[in-house]
């Protein structure tokens, strides 16, 4: 059912309480979907962009699908909610994900119950729900003086979907003082907590793997001592990222100018409607850490190393297609597929830079 972005006038809190009821009879439990037949996990989700349906497969061994995202409008509305009509027939449950990672002040006047915002959005979210098996908030903008609110809006939210599967991304984290939100305490409130065990390097520092195997089993071993094996999701990344030894893009003042007409022995300067310009050739050398098959792969079985039983791609459309193949392929319970097996892939030292706050 589309979702229509129409303003509601904010009831009191035992209204938003009763919308649970309401809620109940299209409801899925969170334990109710079986999982498929061929991945080693007990639950296998995928993140999917609204308007990418196309890389979609409902044969492939998905049991969650999180249809990415609703977002937070300027006025603190929720907006762009994808239509489930987009989507083709599919037999395991779809999560509407609620993003907003990057606007803090938004994120501040939504959550503090200082402002009227908190409510309204509780219930748009509630009413978006309705079509849905779940809701995953995705909120990667929150302060350190709203940790506290975020936790009271995940504990209303619960209450208002009452038994729809109330999920949350939460960042990669292996040590106590970097576990800011605190998984034990956020799981003890949702049904699920996914952890986006991706970007330990990312673009605007030092090149290195968007998830190396090492940091990737700290992470998951860490998470594995906070959260219940049936709430932890372990996220595994298809992505990859690219670092270059130069960046040319940018501001010059008119000394970095001249100093670069005199090293490159330049001609006399071409112009263009009277301003000047000149061209040069310049060698970039690029890296670029990716991840096939075989390496996620490797880290499903890391995971499962770890006691981890569910986990989450992000996202579907990124992806080795070879990967698809050896989830199928893989005797339920068992490693999803022997690495050694893969084709063999140069391999180096990761560069260890670690998951920074």
């Amino acid at each position: 059912m589309p979702y229509h972005n129409r303003r509601l006038r904010r009831p009191p809190l035992p209204v938003i309480a009763l919308l649970a009821a309401l809620l109940a009879p299209r409801a899925a439990l969170a334990e109710a979907a079986e999982p498929p037949s061929g991945p080693a996990f007990s639950e296998l989700w995928a993140y999917l962009m609204s308007g990418e349906e196309r890389f979609f497969d409902p044969s492939w061994p998905i049991s969650d699908l999180a249809y990415f995202a609703a977002s937070i409008g300027s006025t603190g509305s929720l907006a762009g909610v994808p239509d489930l009509d987009r989507l083709p027939a599919f037999p395991g449950r779809i999560h509407l994900v609620v993003a907003e990672v990057g606007n803090y002040a938004l994120s501040h006047f939504c959550l503090d119950p200082a402002y009227p915002l908190r409510d309204q959005l509780l219930v748009d979210i509630a009413m978006a729900a309705r079509p849905f098996d779940g809701v995953q908030i995705d909120f990667e903008a929150v302060g350190k003086a709203d940790r506290e609110h975020f936790v009271e809006f995940l504990r209303l939210l619960k209450a208002v979907l009452g038994d729809k599967v109330l999920s949350v991304a939460l960042p990669a984290r292996y040590k106590e003082e970097q576990d800011l939100f605190g998984y034990e305490r956020i799981g003890r409130i949702v049904d699920r907590v996914i952890v986006m065990a991706y970007d330990e390097h990312w673009s605007g520092g030092e090149p290195g793997p968007v998830s190396s195997l090492d940091w990737a089993r700290k992470v998951a071993e860490y998470a594995a001592t906070k959260l219940p094996p049936e709430k932890l999701v372990m996220g595994s990344p298809f992505y990859g990222r690219a670092w270059a030894d130069k960046s040319l893009s940018r501001a010059y003042k008119h000394s970095a100018l001249s100093a670069i007409i005199e090293e490159k022995g330049l001609p006399a300067l071409r112009r263009s409607g009277e301003i000047p310009f000149f061209e040069y050739d310049e060698t970039v050398t690029v890296r670029l850490y990716f991840d096939d098959a075989a390496s996620t792969l490797s880290r499903l079985s890391l995971y499962r190393a770890a006691s981890v039983r569910n986990v989450a791609f992000w996202r579907l459309g990124q992806e080795d297609p070879a990967i698809w193949a050896a989830l199928a392929g893989a005797p339920a319970g068992e490693a999803a597929a022997d690495p050694a097996e893969a084709p063999a892939a140069e391999t180096e030292p990761a560069a260890g830079a670690g998951n920074a706050d």
